[in-house]
C-alpha cells in the first residue's frame, strides 16, 4: 500500500460508544479520509450518523464490506473481529482492533503509542488496542521504567459503567432513579452480562469485571497482567490486579503501587519524569487537595496521575493514583492515535 493522502477508512460498530468516539475524533483530528464507510450490526443496521456535516448511513458488516478500505477500525465485540478482521485483510485493509481477540496473539502487536509504537512496524494486518485500563497504566508508568526499572506492579481498578457498554450505563441510570424512588432493584447485565448472576450496580461496588478464570482471577484482571507484560516487552515483571465496577459512567481510576530496580528513588525524582512524558499530565500537590478524579479526568485525551507517595515499609515502592477517560485514551482516542502513527511513519504496509 503506498503512501496517499486520503484513506478509505471503516469503522465497524459504528453505533456503539467506541465506535461513535471514533467517529468524533476522526472528524475532531481531520484525519486524511477519502471514504468513510460506517458498518454495524444487521440490527442498527440503516442508522444514520452525521460525519463533516454529512449524512453517513450505517451499513450492515460482511466480508464484501472492505473491498477497497485501506483502514478498519474495529469495536464490535471479539466474535465480530474473529469472523471479520481476516476478510478485511485478505482485501487490503490494516484492522486496528478494540477487542481482546487478538491481543495476545504473538504474531498481533498490541500498541501503546506512548508506549511501544516501534512495535508497529512488526504488524501483518492487524493490530490490537489494549484494554483500557492496561493502556492508562502502561502509559504513567513507560517513563518510570525506562528510569528506574519496575520490578513489581500491583494495581487495583475503579472502573467506569461505560466500559460495559451503553447499555449498562442506561441501567445504572435506572436503578439509581429506582433507588431514590425505594424501589426494588432489576440487574441484567452487570457484573457480565452472560454470567449466571447479576448484581445491582447503583450504589454498588462489584468485585467482578468479566467472567473468573480457574486461578481465581476474572479475565479482565488476566488481561491486565498479561497485556502489561507483553506491551512492555517485560515477561519477568511481577503484575497483579483487582478490578472492581463502580457506579459511574465515565473514566477509570486505579491505585497503583510500583516497585523499582534502582535505589534511593525520590517522590520529586518520580514527578520529574511523569512531567515530562508524552500524553500524561501530573496532578499532584495534597496541600492544595490536587489530585486527578474520574469526572475532571471525563473528556480528556490525556492520562492523569497523582497522589505519588513512597511506600512506609518498602524503600523501592511507590504508589500512585491513574485516571484516564476509558472511551478516549482507553479506546477511540488510542485507536486513532495508532491510525495516524501507520500513516506518518509509512508502516500502513505489511
Amino acid at each position: 500500500m503506498s503512501q496517499k493522502s486520503a484513506y478509505n477508512v471503516a469503522v465497524v460498530g459504528a453505533t456503539g460508544a467506541v465506535g461513535q468516539k471514533i467517529i468524533e475524533l476522526l472528524e475532531e483530528k481531520d484525519f486524511p479520509i477519502d471514504q468513510l464507510k460506517l458498518l454495524s450490526s444487521k440490527r442498527s443496521a440503516g442508522t444514520k450518523k452525521m460525519f463533516k456535516q454529512q449524512e453517513v448511513i450505517v451499513e450492515e458488516a460482511v466480508p464484501e464490506s472492505f473491498t477497497g478500505v485501506d483502514i478498519a477500525l474495529f469495536s464490535a465485540g471479539g466474535s465480530v473481529s474473529k469472523k471479520l478482521a481476516p476478510e478485511a485483510v485478505k482485501r487490503g485493509a490494516v484492522v486496528i482492533d478494540n477487542t481482546s481477540a487478538y491481543r495476545m496473539d504473538d504474531s498481533v502487536p498490541l500498541v501503546v503509542p506512548e508506549v511501544n509504537k516501534a512495535d508497529l512496524k512488526q504488524h501483518q494486518g492487524i493490530i490490537a488496542n489494549p484494554n483500557c485500563s492496561t493502556t492508562q497504566m502502561v502509559a504513567a508508568l513507560k517513563p518510570l521504567k525506562d528510569a528506574f526499572g519496575l520490578k513489581r506492579i500491583i494495581v487495583s481498578t475503579y472502573q467506569a459503567v461505560s466500559g460495559a457498554g451503553n447499555e449498562a450505563c442506561d441501567e445504572l441510570t435506572k436503578q439509581s432513579q429506582d433507588y431514590l424512588a425505594g424501589k426494588e432493584l432489576h440487574a441484567e447485565l452487570l457484573p457480565v452480562k452472560g454470567d449466571k448472576k447479576h448484581f445491582p450496580i447503583a450504589f454498588n461496588a462489584l468485585p467482578q469485571i468479566d467472567v473468573f478464570q480457574d486461578n481465581g482471577y476474572t479475565f479482565e484482571e488476566m488481561k491486565m497482567i498479561n497485556e502489561t507484560k507483553k506491551i512492555m516487552h517485560a515477561s519477568e515483571l511481577s503484575v497483579a490486579a483487582t478490578c472492581v465496577r463502580l457506579p459511574f459512567f465515565t473514566s477509570h481510576a486505579e491505585s497503583v503501587y510500583i516497585e523499582v530496580e534502582k535505589e534511593n528513588v525520590t517522590v520529586e525524582d518520580v514527578w520529574k519524569q511523569l512531567q515530562g512524558a508524552d500524553g500524561l499530565v501530573l496532578q499532584d500537590n495534597p496541600s492544595e487537595q490536587l489530585y486527578p478524579t474520574p469526572l475532571t479526568a471525563a473528556g480528556k485525551e490525556e492520562v492523569f496521575v497523582g497522589r505519588v507517595r513512597k511506600d512506609l515499609d518498602h524503600k523501592n515502592g511507590f504508589h500512585l493514583w491513574i485516571v484516564s477517560d476509558n472511551l478516549l485514551k482507553g479506546a477511540a482516542w488510542n485507536t486513532v492515535q495508532i491510525a495516524q502513527e501507520l500513516i506518518q511513519n509509512n508502516w500502513l504496509q505489511r
